[in-house]
């Protein structure tokens, strides 16, 4: 069921709730008239952080402005004159408003379909109670907003509470300044007759003795009013602080925490708007306590009783204070986090948001927040309340910002669009450790104050460990330490704490997670797969997932030691297999054409039972990044003897050249991929066009194509795997040869161009 459709079906609250998205910023006309235009388009795929998205986002808006005409165009009739007239009149005034800045078209209209969303799933989970969660809504939900019913209705009672104390105390003084009225007038009986006075004070006497009774026993009744308020107070307190770590200390914790895995390649942390929500109400209920509260202390002040209720005010304002000053400084977060990964003299953004900003109305002087790195240490002081001195680790240009307040969303952010982290102080390393395990992070400060300054806060937020880099070739170690803090750290940890070892199991989720993002796929790592990393891990030669349950890795095993012969670490080849995933093969991948975790015992086991031509991809052991081509064929030295052989593994220089499907094409002794799929149903439409052989300009077009010429074994290394390394240096020179312009490529100190026989033996010939 269309969203909209469910949205006119709300009632009460969430109906109130709903009607006030819209107004003249987006009528809420234009909502019904485009229900299925506006959800259908993709609001979603625009970064509102990012500049280059304008051009989208301005298309959006044309796109809206034309069906609102269009809609206007088609209505008939008497009714249809009135409608088209607002309809083309509501096109008008937002092309007007959105078209200075199409961004905030789409901040609104996501906003508006998210709110929508939650209402909706609000709604259909009160109107189910037994059943399970719906559309994903967790059923904790449900408490949280109850709960917010029932502190509403005790707030709600004790300012009606509150109303009548003020009523009561207010004739209480009434009748006060009564009894000192009659004291008053018996003082001054003393300048008239006896007879009269003797008359006059005995009635006097008489409604003062009664006044006073009265006075003593409603001084007594005001105390208990009080007392009992108190009391209430407290209950009230106790709940919105309770409220207040379900909501600050378990669902935004656990949105940090998501946040932390999208860095792994998690899914979404989720939009902040339902929490905004949240700690608005919290926000609010709190101030409106508050401020009960201090009306009971003003009360106190103008009528002193003597009693326990002063000190329980004075403890009910340190808690209520507490807990407004927790709130802010909790909900002071990092929306859109720096890149954990960042290399100096590069421009990056970051995004910090003060979830209560707009229900304590800081937008009114809008605070500047500040962007500072500093070291693991010193964040560990800051965390301490230790003087750091305003230290820090490095210079950030462009780190100042003030927070924007969002009208048609309610949100209140900073957004730093342009940093540049100029220089880095690098602490002094500890035994083995790199420049890239060093962690740092960006602390976002700012002050302000709420309530006519009653209540100046100083709020600071740290981001996610911050890896500094100088160098490109820093990147694949800064991002294993990015990946193990991410997968391993845990909640509340000292900065930035974590374990030097895990489970394999753990470790196995974290690789999956990472490699199913970066090579944006839904085939993940396989069982199979994970058997092969770990014995490649461990230098195991089980094939029992069982066995690998129970087994801890540590982090020098993860990227600090080399793997046994080979001069990288587990981590580097594992990152030397998904850069050239994403960057060349993760259609094939997805297509289930490469197996690639396998070793050659493994392939030679697998291909020696298929007819000959079956051909399989795994990637390469030896080197970084590389995948090589297994196939079963006869052995030229040996007639009526098969065997495997393995070609030279292919890198990202390699298919940035030529494809991996143009290169199976070329080789024609490839029939099957394994088991048994003819290679042109799985390659072929990956396949490039042939060139034409009429060229306009009179010249003929060269082609680069695969080669495998098998005359001997003196080709094969002792494994059966081709040693071209002289050869192919030769053909990536032509190639890197003919993709130069023609004026460069004939220059005399160059020497003659190399002949195609040449190349009769290497993994390419020239084709003209």
């Amino acid at each position: 069921m269309a969203l909209w459709i469910q949205a006119q079906q709300l009632q009460g609250d969430a109906l109130h709730q709903m009607q006030s998205l819209y107004g003249q910023h987006f009528p809420i006309e234009v909502r019904h008239y485009l229900s299925q235009w506006l959800e259908a388009q993709l609001w979603d795929a625009i970064d509102l952080e990012n500049q280059q998205d304008e051009f989208k986002a301005k298309r959006l808006l044309d796109g809206l402005i034309q069906e609102l005409q269009r809609k206007a165009e088609h209505q008939m009739g008497e009714d249809g004159f009135l409608l088209k007239i607002k309809l083309g009149h509501y096109a008008t005034q937002l092309k007007s408003s959105y078209d200075p800045c199409p961004l905030e078209l789409v901040r609104c209209v996501k906003h508006i379909l998210y709110t929508e969303q939650r209402l909706v799933q609000e709604a259909s989970n009160a109107s189910s109670p037994g059943s399970g969660p719906v559309d994903g809504t967790p059923q904790r939900y449900q408490q949280i907003n109850q709960t917010f019913e029932e502190l509403r209705v005790m707030t709600q009672d004790t300012e009606n509470d509150l109303r009548k104390l003020q009523h009561s105390q207010e004739y209480f003084i009434i009748q006060y300044q009564e009894s000192l009225r009659i004291q008053a007038q018996l003082s001054s009986l003393a300048s008239i007759p006896p007879a009269e006075r003797v008359q006059r004070e005995s009635g006097l006497q008489s409604r003062k003795s009664t006044l006073e009774a009265w006075l003593t026993r409603e001084a007594n009744t005001l105390q208990k009013y009080r007392q009992e308020l108190a009391e209430k107070h407290q209950r009230t307190l106790a709940l919105l602080r309770k409220q207040q770590t379900v909501i600050v200390d378990d669902e935004l914790i656990q949105w940090k925490r998501r946040q932390q895995l999208t860095g792994n390649g998690g899914p979404s942390e989720g939009g902040l708007d339902i929490l905004q929500a949240w700690c608005e109400k919290l926000a609010d209920m709190i101030w409106q306590n508050r401020q009960q509260i201090r009306r009971v202390e003003h009360l106190t002040q103008q009528l002193p009783i003597p009693g326990p209720t002063e000190e329980l005010l004075t403890d009910l304002n340190a808690t209520v204070t507490d807990i407004i000053s927790a709130l802010v400084t909790s909900t002071f977060i990092i929306e859109k986090q720096p890149p954990q990964v960042l290399k100096t003299q590069t421009k990056f953004s970051a995004t910090v948001r003060l979830l209560v900003g707009g229900k304590l109305n800081v937008h009114m002087n809008p605070p500047q927040v500040k962007a500072t790195i500093i070291s693991e240490q010193q964040a560990k002081a800051l965390l301490k309340n230790e003087n750091t001195r305003n230290d820090s680790s490095g210079e950030i240009l462009n780190n100042n910002c003030v927070m924007e307040y969002h009208q048609t969303t309610g949100t209140l952010s900073a957004h730093f669009r342009t940093m540049s982290l100029k220089r880095i102080k690098r602490s002094d390393r500890r035994g083995a450790e790199s420049v890239t395990e060093e962690k740092f992070t960006v602390l976002f400060e700012s002050q302000f104050s709420v309530g006519g300054n009653e209540l100046v806060f100083h709020v600071k937020t740290l981001s996610l460990p911050v890896v500094v880099i100088v160098h490109g070739s820093q990147d694949n170690n800064a991002t294993a330490t990015v990946l193990w803090d991410n997968a391993f750290s845990e909640t509340g940890r000292v900065p930035f704490v974590v374990p030097d070892k895990v489970l394999w199991p753990q470790l196995c989720e974290a690789l999956n997670m990472k490699y199913k993002s970066e090579v944006q796929s839904d085939r993940g790592l396989s069982e199979d797969n994970l058997v092969f990393l770990a014995q490649k891990a461990f230098s195991s030669s089980s094939n029992n997932t069982e066995d690998y349950c129970n087994m801890t890795i540590t982090w020098s095993q993860f990227n600090r030691e080399s793997l046994p012969g080979r001069n990288f670490t587990f981590w580097q080849w594992f990152d030397g297999v998904i850069e050239l995933m994403k960057k060349h093969l993760k259609s094939h991948w997805n297509d289930g054409a490469i197996l690639g975790f396998l070793n050659k015992q493994q392939a030679l086991d697998m291909l020696m039972s298929k007819p000959n031509g079956t051909f399989l991809l795994r990637f390469s052991d030896s080197e970084i990044g590389g995948i090589t081509i297994a196939w079963v064929a006869e052995n030229p030295n040996k007639a009526g003897e098969r065997m495997v052989w393995n070609l030279m593994p292919f890198t990202t220089k390699d298919f940035s050249i030529r494809s991996l499907a143009d290169r199976i094409s070329d080789l024609n002794h490839l029939l099957f991929l394994y088991p048994n799929q003819p290679k042109e149903e799985v390659f072929s439409r990956y396949c490039t066009p042939p060139n034409s052989k009429a060229v306009g300009d009179g010249y003929v077009k060269p082609e680069i194509k695969q080669v495998v010429k098998v005359e001997n074994d003196s080709m094969l290394d002792t494994e059966g795997e081709f040693d071209l390394d002289e050869t192919m240096d030769m053909a990536r020179q032509v190639e890197e040869f003919l993709r130069q312009p023609m004026e460069t490529q004939w220059r005399p100190h160059l020497g003659p161009p190399r002949s195609p026989v040449t190349l009769n033996c290497s993994l390419f010939k020239l084709i003209i």
